[in-house]
């Protein structure tokens, strides 16, 4: 695969082909966007045409003119996927190139020293070291403060490049040293063509709606068994049954689905069309819960729940949550 591959996020891509023509790469870029979208995607393939053997710099030595990017049309600037740097990275077998990867929900100060470590030494094979931090965003205090100094002083003929999907976590210090480039979710036509072949015909279309513009959810989990799961705990919440939840990965999957439902009863409310639904097989149950609940009660708890799902950063406590969360539906929902 290389960037000219990647789906749905040509304004990034043409970016990053742009910086690669103009030979204007900074130190450090920090790409952000929703999880699920091709970020670390683009993020090792733009490393790989970094270094990529067939990459001809040359041809614009001094003041290259203003790349043109019309598809087809990226030239030698793109990676080749057949030399034996693009197949060293693929592989994650590259000496100069090192892939950082959060343990736990956290990047700890080893991983710091790594980085550190591997940017020490001058490339050994390729043009650029290069170092992809994946949820740059989980780095701990520690880990943070011991980053910046790299930051503040990147070694020569070195690449970081921090992935996440929540940059406002990362301290300001550390976002200021950092070209940022966004990435958005995919349409839901990209999203289709991604998950093409990668997932049967009969519930193409469903992961497709499901992932709201990031397959890369799709991908990675079964969400239908999601889907399944969640109705179980959000019919429970409704009946006050006990704390459904297991981890704190599990509440922030259930928000982040809980806010799709309210999405689909609010539209469902203003327009009464399926077709316009994430969930269009929860048509009758949804049709069903916003019988005799008004518009306005509906975006109430939707901004409700979309405030407990951002303050969830400072550890709430998952009992409490749940019956806060529980009493409000029952509180609010005509059930």
């Amino acid at each position: 695969m290389s960037l000219k591959d990647i789906i749905g996020q040509e304004k990034a891509v043409n970016i990053l082909f742009a910086l690669i023509k103009r030979q204007r790469v900074a130190s450090s870029y920090l790409f952000c966007g929703e999880p699920g979208i091709g970020k670390k995607t683009a993020a090792i393939n733009f490393a790989k045409a970094l270094n990529c053997r067939e990459t001809d710099f040359s041809l614009y030595s001094g003041h290259p003119p203003a790349p043109s990017l019309e598809n087809g049309n990226q030239g030698r600037f793109d990676a080749c996927d057949t030399c034996d740097s693009c197949r060293k990275i693929d592989r994650g077998v590259h000496p100069d190139f090192l892939l950082i990867l959060s343990e736990e929900r956290q990047i700890k100060i080893n991983e710091i020293r790594m980085i550190d470590d591997a940017l020490s030494f001058k490339p050994f094979e390729a043009r650029k070291k290069i170092v992809i931090v994946d949820d740059a965003d989980t780095m701990n205090i520690s880990s943070a403060n011991a980053f910046l100094k790299t930051l503040e002083e990147p070694p020569e003929e070195s690449l970081i490049i921090l992935v996440s999907s929540n940059p406002e976590r990362l301290p300001g210090t550390i976002r200021s040293r950092c070209s940022r480039i966004n990435f958005t979710p995919l349409s839901l036509e990209s999203c289709r063509r991604v998950l093409e072949g990668k997932i049967p015909g009969e519930g193409l279309d469903f992961a497709a709606r499901l992932s709201m513009g990031r397959p890369g959810l799709a991908l990675s989990s079964d969400l239908m068994k999601e889907k399944e799961w969640f109705l179980i705990l959000f019919r429970s919440m409704l009946k006050a049954e006990k704390d459904g939840w297991t981890s704190r990965e599990e509440m922030d999957r259930w928000f982040e689905l809980v806010l799709t439902l309210f999405r689909d009863m609010a539209v469902l409310k203003v327009t009464g069309e399926s077709s316009k639904l994430i969930n269009t097989d929860l048509y009758e149950y949804l049709d069903k819960l916003i019988k005799f609940t008004d518009l306005k009660v509906l975006i109430y708890l939707y901004s409700k729940l979309n405030v407990l799902r951002e303050v969830m950063r400072f550890n709430l406590n998952k009992s409490i949550t749940w019956n806060y969360t529980s009493s409000l539906l029952r509180k609010e929902l005509a059930v």
